[in-house]
C-alpha cells in the first residue's frame, strides 16, 4: 500500500527575529513522524518559508500548532517587509506528494482551516483546491488590500472567512488573516537583475506573467485604461503561462529581482521561465545575474534544466544525476548570491534517511574489505550487481567519450541518447547492490522470530518463504537489468570511439560476471521455495536470459578484438 504523504510549505511573517522563528518551528517538530525538511528566512521580505512532510493528520497537527504560536509570537501591527502579506501566518498551502489525491488534500486544507479559525481564533481563506467559491481561488485576490485593507475588507459581506472570527478586533489586527489551502507543487524563484530599479524589474514581471499589464492608450505607461464593451478593463497578457510575477528593490542584496511564483512547472518549465526573463529583460538593456530559490524544488526541476542546458550546448545528457544538477546550478545562476546546495534545497535529498548507510555509499576499498570481512553480507548478489553497475558504466562512458569526440559533433545525439540509457540502467543495478543485501537481511530477520506456539510457527514459516521468494526475485532483476545494457556496449563497440573499444569489451565481461553471478544466486534460493512451479519457472527463465547473455558476449568480443587488430 502507498503511504500518504504531503507536503506543508507556511509562510510566516516573521523573517529577522530567530528566537521567533525557532519557536514556530519547534512547534512542527513537537509533532513525532513530521519531518521538518527546510526553514527559509528573508530578512527584507521579513518572511519565513518553511517546508515539512508526513502522513496527513500528522502534518495538519503540526500546522495548527504553528500557526497557533505564530498568532500568538507575531504581531502584524508592527509587521514591515517587501513581500505581499495578509497575516502572521501569511499562507498555508498542503500539497499531495504520495498516494494523495488533490480533492483529498483540499479536504485536509479544510479541515486545518476549520481549527485554525474556530481553535485558535485567526479569521481564514480558503483558497486554491479548497476554496469554497470560485473567486476565492487565487492567492493574490484573497490578499488583496494587503494586512493595511482587512478592516475595510471585513465589513464586505462578500469577503467573510470562511472559518473563524468576521469582527475586526485588537486579536486579528495582531495576528491577521491566514490563508490556507491545497494545491499542486509551485516554485518560487527570484531572478536578480543588475539594476536598483523597482520600475525596471515591475516592468520586465509584466512581460512574462500570465497576467500581463492593463492595456492603455497608445501604449504608454501614462496612458488611460482601456476598456472593453462590458466597461471591464482589458489586459495584456504576459509570455508565460501558470507563473505569477513582480518586481521588487531587495536590500539585503543591493539588487532589484523579478519574483516569479512558477505554478504550473509542467506547462512553464523553471528553466523556460529564466531564459524568457533574460531575454525580456536584455530588450530593456539589463541583464540577469542569477536567480535565487526560495524554499525547495523537486529534484525533476533541476535535472530538467540541466539537461536543457547540455542539450543546447550539445553535450551528452548520459551523465551523473550530481553533475546534471551542477549544470542547472550555474546556468540558473542559483549560487549568484550565495552558496547553493542541493542536499539543502531538494526535496527528494531532504527526505532520505540519514541513518540509513548504504553500501554504494562507501568508499571503493570500504566495499571490498567489508565483502572480505565475516559478515555474511555483501554477498555474491550484491557484487554481481556492482559488477553489472561497473559493465554499464563503461559503456555509457565509452558513449560520453563518443559524444564529445572531435569532429564528430554531427553524432552528439545519437551517443547520448545511448549514455541516458546507459545511466539509467546503472542506477538500477546500483539500487539493486542494496537490496540483495537487504533481501538477505529479511530471511535472516524471519529466522528469528518466536517459534513457541503453533501460531508462531506458522508466521514465522510464511515470513520465511515470503523473504525466500524476494530473495530469488531481486537477482533475477539484476540478470534483467545487466543484461539490458549488451545492446549499448554492441553498439559502442562497433560504432563508438575506436580508442576506447577495449572499455567496451571490459564492459561486456563485467555484465557476463553479474548475469552469471546473479544466476547463482536465483538457483540457491529458489531451492529454498516451497511453491514448486514458482521455483521452477523462474530457473528456467533465468537460464534463458544466461545463454542469451553468453551469446551477448561472444559476439561483442569477438567485435572488439576486430577493431583491435586492425
Amino acid at each position: 500500500m502507498i503511504k500518504k504523504i504531503i507536503e506543508c510549505v507556511p509562510n510566516f511573517s516573521e523573517g529577522r527575529n530567530m528566537d521567533v522563528i525557532k519557536q514556530i518551528t519547534d512547534q512542527i517538530e513537537s509533532v513525532e513522524g513530521v519531518k521538518l525538511l527546510n526553514v527559509d528566512p528573508g530578512d527584507a521580505t521579513n518572511r519565513t518559508v518553511v517546508t515539512f512532510v508526513g502522513e496527513p493528520h500528522l502534518v495538519i497537527e503540526a500546522a495548527f500548532r504553528a500557526i497557533k504560536k505564530a498568532g500568538e509570537l507575531i504581531d502584524m501591527t508592527k509587521h514591515h517587509g517587501e513581500h505581499p502579506r495578509i497575516g502572521a501566518t501569511d499562507v498555508c498551502p498542503l500539497i499531495p506528494i504520495s498516494g494523495v489525491t488533490m480533492e483529498e488534500c483540499a479536504g485536509y486544507a479544510r479541515e486545518l482551516a476549520k481549527r485554525v479559525g474556530e481553535e485558535a481564533g485567526i479569521p481564514v481563506y480558503c483558497y486554491e483546491a479548497a476554496a469554497f467559491t470560485p473567486e476565492r481561488r487565487n492567492l493574490a485576490v484573497c490578499r488583496a488590500g494587503e494586512y493595511e485593507g482587512i478592516s475595510k475588507k471585513l465589513q464586505d459581506p462578500n469577503w467573510k472567512p470562511d472559518f473563524g472570527p468576521s469582527q475586526f478586533d485588537e486579536n486579528i489586527a495582531r495576528t491577521g488573516i491566514s490563508v490556507i489551502g491545497a494545491r499542486d507543487f509551485l516554485v518560487a524563484i527570484n531572478f536578480n537583475l543588475n539594476t536598483t530599479s523597482t520600475r525596471r524589474a515591475n516592468a520586465i514581471a509584466f512581460d512574462v506573467r500570465e497576467k500581463g499589464r492593463k492595456k492603455r492608450e497608445g501604449g504608454k505607461l501614462t496612458g488611460k485604461v482601456l476598456l472593453d464593451e462590458n466597461g471591464n478593463e482589458i489586459w495584456t497578457p504576459g509570455t508565460l503561462k501558470g507563473c505569477k510575477a513582480i518586481g521588487w528593490f531587495i536590500k539585503e542584496y543591493g539588487i532589484a529581482q523579478v519574483s516569479m511564483n512558477v505554478t504550473d512547472i509542467t506547462t512553464t518549465p523553471v528553466h523556460v521561465a529564466f531564459d524568457e526573463v533574460v531575454s525580456k529583460a536584455a530588450a530593456r538593456g539589463i541583464r540577469v545575474t542569477g536567480s535565487e530559490l526560495v524554499g525547495l524544488v523537486p529534484k525533476k526541476v533541476l535535472i530538467d534544466a540541466g539537461k536543457y542546458y547540455l542539450a543546447k550546448q550539445q553535450r551528452s545528457l548520459g551523465i551523473a544525476e550530481e553533475e546534471i544538477i551542477k549544470i542547472a546550478v550555474k546556468s540558473l545562476g542559483l549560487d549568484d548570491l550565495k552558496p547553493f546546495d542541493p542536499k539543502e534545497k531538494v526535496i527528494e535529498y531532504l527526505m532520505e534517511d540519514a541513518t540509513d548507510e548504504k553500501l554504494i555509499d562507501m568508499t571503493c576499498k570500504g566495499f571490498a574489505l567489508e565483502t572480505a570481512s565475516e559478515s555474511p553480507a555483501p554477498g555474491g548478489g550484491s557484487i554481481s550487481a556492482y559488477a553489472g553497475a561497473l559493465g554499464a558504466s563503461l559503456g555509457t562512458m565509452v558513449a560520453n567519450l563518443s559524444s564529445h569526440k572531435p569532429g564528430w559533433d554531427d553524432q552528439w545525439e545519437y551517443f547520448s541518447k545511448w549514455a541516458e540509457q546507459g545511466q539509467n540502467i546503472v542506477n538500477e543495478l546500483l539500487y539493486l547492490v542494496d537490496e540483495d543485501t537487504a533481501a538477505f537481511n529479511k530471511i535472516m530477520a524471519a529466522f528469528s522470530l518466536p517459534k513457541s506456539t503453533d501460531e508462531e510457527k506458522a508466521a514465522r514459516a510464511a515470513a520465511i518463504q515470503e523473504a525466500t521468494v524476494y530473495a530469488t526475485q531481486v537477482p533475477f532483476r539484476t540478470m534483467k537489468a545487466a543484461f539490458s545494457a549488451y545492446d549499448l556496449i554492441e553498439d559502442m563497440a562497433s560504432k563508438g570511439n575506436p580508442n576506447s573499444v577495449s572499455d567496451a569489451g571490459v564492459g561486456a565481461l563485467c555484465i557476463r560476471t553479474a548475469v552469471y553471478g546473479a544466476f547463482l544466486n536465483v538457483k540457491i534460493n529458489a531451492a529454498g521455495i516451497k511453491d514448486a512451479v514458482f521455483a521452477a519457472n523462474i530457473v528456467e527463465e533465468a537460464k534463458k536470459i544466461l545463454d542469451l547473455s553468453n551469446q551477448k558476449e561472444q559476439k561483442i568480443l569477438e567485435i572488439v578484438e576486430k577493431i583491435i587488430d586492425k
